[in-house]
């Protein structure tokens, strides 16, 4: 009885296959994909970064509503306050500088937080909206306090009878506030799907045996 010179290649062709062995240099715990992962904590960090930064802007944002957005014209007989011009759009315009200012805000916004964390994630995404929102709302109420006084009354009584006076700045249309959060989002989603990391496919490193 004789045995074979050369023993039996095990499947695949190579010798001494293990379907179940980790590729060369893999480490037991790597997992494909992870090298581009995060720890949760740092993600969390950068968003919230990234949303403070964004609500520091509102801070620009409203000054640039109070000199920009048009003034309301205001006039007293001496008894009540009046508009002096009943068919004026002034009180439209503020509403539409606010958005329009806000669109920019958001359009500069999403691009930065897309170059701060290519990769995206929920957590950005959060931030990005929570950030843009509280801006939003920093950037109203700082409006409003840099603009006409608040005091009609007292300002209708300083400026004396039948002298123009400019009303209080507001935001007529509340809804306006939401256009840099959706500015924003929309801009860091279009980037993030165009220009974000793929995630590369799994190679699988077993293969079943066919007899």
């Amino acid at each position: 009885m004789t045995a074979p010179l050369n023993p039996p290649t095990p499947p695949h062709g190579r010798p001494g296959y293990d379907p179940w062995q980790l590729p060369e240099g893999a480490h037991p715990d790597h997992h494909p994909g992870t090298e581009r992962d995060e720890p949760l904590g740092r993600e969390i960090r950068r968003a919230a970064l990234t949303g403070l930064a964004v609500v520091v802007l509102g801070l620009l944002l409203g000054f640039l509503w109070s000199r920009l957005a048009p003034h309301v014209p205001l006039v007293s007989d001496g008894e009540a306050v009046y508009l002096k011009d009943t068919e004026g759009e002034q009180a439209i315009g503020a509403d539409g500088t606010f958005a329009l200012l806000a669109l920019g805000f958001g359009v500069v916004t999403g691009l930065a937080a897309f170059l701060v964390h290519r990769a995206g994630g929920i957590a950005m995404v959060c931030g990005l909206a929570l950030g843009s929102l509280g801006g939003a709302a920093v950037a109203w109420q700082l409006g409003m306090a840099l603009g006409p006084s608040g005091d009609v009354v007292g300002h209708a009584r300083t400026a004396g009878q039948g002298v123009t006076f400019d009303a209080p700045l507001e935001l007529g249309a509340l809804g306006v506030l939401v256009a840099w959060p959706i500015a924003a989002l929309l801009v860091h989603l279009a980037l993030t799907a165009l220009f974000g990391p793929r995630e590369e496919p799994r190679a699988h490193h077993w293969q079943t045996y066919e007899g």
